[in-house]
């Protein structure tokens, strides 16, 4: 089973990257914004679809890593850091417009509102990214199993994910009209986001405990 250190740290992460503007936050804005709440808890639907497909498969593929190649996990774990910094980077890098403020979209049905929403959660690097390198990092071979350890974090992580982006979906047209007439809300919530992202990344990035463990 997972420490309790590792379900905070990963519901850290997984707020921190929620809230940083990304494919899928701003399909779901779009689709909430242009066609309504209904069609933006249907997206929704599918990029939770998306989720637990990276989930299960990652699962597997860590318990592999792990049992062949240990050491492979310090490259996993450094990757994972840099790509938070990336993040944190790109939440208050200049001109980096709104999320709030998206084009206008074709009305789609039900079915392809779905089929979208999971193919955009599928070939969203940042999704790829948190799965295949930082969730791993906070899995420990010598607290059990760690295909178990995988699902119940990755459970967390999605359920994190999924409760924010519900919450966008639903309030989406008065946030967009909210950072409209006030900007300096939207700049201190990008650069509150990136401190967290940059503080977790530099607490992955130079604690050696659990690659250590992981060596083993």
């Amino acid at each position: 089973m997972a420490s309790v250190s590792a379900f905070v740290g990963i519901t850290v992460v997984a707020l921190g990257m929620v809230l940083t503007p990304g494919p899928n936050m701003i399909y779901l804005v779009s689709r909430s914004v242009t066609q309504g709440r209904g069609a933006g808890l249907v997206s929704l639907a599918g990029i939770a679809a998306g989720f637990l497909t990276y989930l299960v498969a990652t699962a597997a593929g860590i318990a592999a890593i792990f049992a062949v190649v240990p050491v492979v996990y310090t490259g996993i774990k450094l990757a994972g850091a840099a790509y938070l910094l990336w993040l944190a980077w790109k939440a208050v890098r200049p001109g980096g417009g709104s999320v709030f403020a998206p084009g206008v979209l074709p009305v789609d049905p039900p079915r392809r509102l779905f089929s979208m929403g999971l193919i955009t959660s599928l070939l969203n690097p940042k999704i790829a990214i948190l799965y295949v390198s930082v969730l791993p990092q906070f899995v420990d071979p010598a607290r059990g199993d760690v295909v178990w350890q995988s699902l119940s974090l990755g459970l967390v992580q999605t359920a994190v994910s999924l409760s924010v982006n519900a919450v966008i979906v639903l309030t989406a047209g008065s946030i967009a009209s909210f950072l409209a007439r006030r900007p300096l809300w939207a700049r201190v919530q990008r650069y509150l986001m990136a401190t967290v992202l940059a503080w977790i990344a530099l607490r992955i990035a130079t604690d050696r405990s659990r690659v250590l463990v992981s060596a083993s």
